[in-house]
């Protein structure tokens, strides 16, 4: 240091260096946070925008593969034969009215596997009729798995909406997610029964708009604080 301030010029230049490239972070930050903000904009339109159009589940997703944002939230439908039912307790529904589901894994064709959100658990009874080997035609919303557990594993039970929780009690090959069935038919007829809304939904991009464009001023007020110091510090010199 001492060397570098016997050399004027040399400690000019290390300064002038110094300087710019803290304030190119502080201004790359911002550009990065102004970027975040564009993102969390765009996925707020993309997560609640549900599109009506019924479309065929293989068409928008592959079983033992991730869901793709844009399956998110569209109305699918499929046919199958209910293999397995569980109790999904501890749900949310679209008002926070928290209660039990009902949850059908359905096979579909001869190797596939989706979990179905049937509907409230303490209306499973209403179709007794239902056996394996009846076709049922699903209409309903694709959601993503969820992450968080509401209960713990056990036999007839799963702690969340999420395929990867009964792996090991399946050998089909299961579709990422779960199906909010809006309605059950078979042969035509309508399997009656409550229906639960999904919560409302929200951007995974954490944050507001407005709290990550006041980052984006707060990043180059500093950059241009930043590169004013020299010239306020040769002002004080003088």
């Amino acid at each position: 240091m001492t060397q570098a301030k016997s050399n004027p010029l040399a400690w000019r230049v290390a300064t002038g260096l110094a300087v710019v490239l803290l304030a190119a972070i502080f201004f790359s930050l911002g550009i990065w946070q102004l970027d975040r903000a564009a993102a969390l904009k765009a996925s707020l339109v993309t997560a609640t925008t549900v599109d009506e159009k019924p479309v065929a589940l293989e068409s928008i997703a592959t079983a033992n593969s991730s869901l793709a944002p844009d399956a998110l939230n569209r109305t699918i439908n499929v046919s199958g034969h209910y293999v397995a039912n569980f109790k999904a307790p501890g749900q949310a529904d679209g008002v926070g009215k928290i209660e039990d589901w009902e949850v059908g894994l359905l096979q579909v064709g001869t190797s596939k596997g989706v979990l179905v959100v049937r509907g409230l658990w303490s209306e499973r009874l209403l179709n007794p009729d239902i056996q394996q080997s009846m076709l049922i035609d699903i209409l309903g919303q694709l959601h993503a798995h969820q992450d968080g557990d509401r209960a713990e594993n056990s036999p007839g039970v799963i702690s969340r909406l999420d395929s990867a929780v009964i792996v090991s009690q399946s050998t089909l090959d299961l579709f990422d997610g779960y199906i909010l069935a809006k309605s059950e038919t078979h042969n035509g007829s309508e399997l009656v029964r409550t229906r639960v809304t999904p919560e409302k939904l929200t951007s995974q991009i954490p944050g507001f708009y407005w709290q990550h464009l006041s980052y984006v001023l707060i990043w180059w007020l500093m950059a241009g604080v930043v590169l004013y110091l020299p010239f306020y510090r040769r002002k004080v010199d003088l």
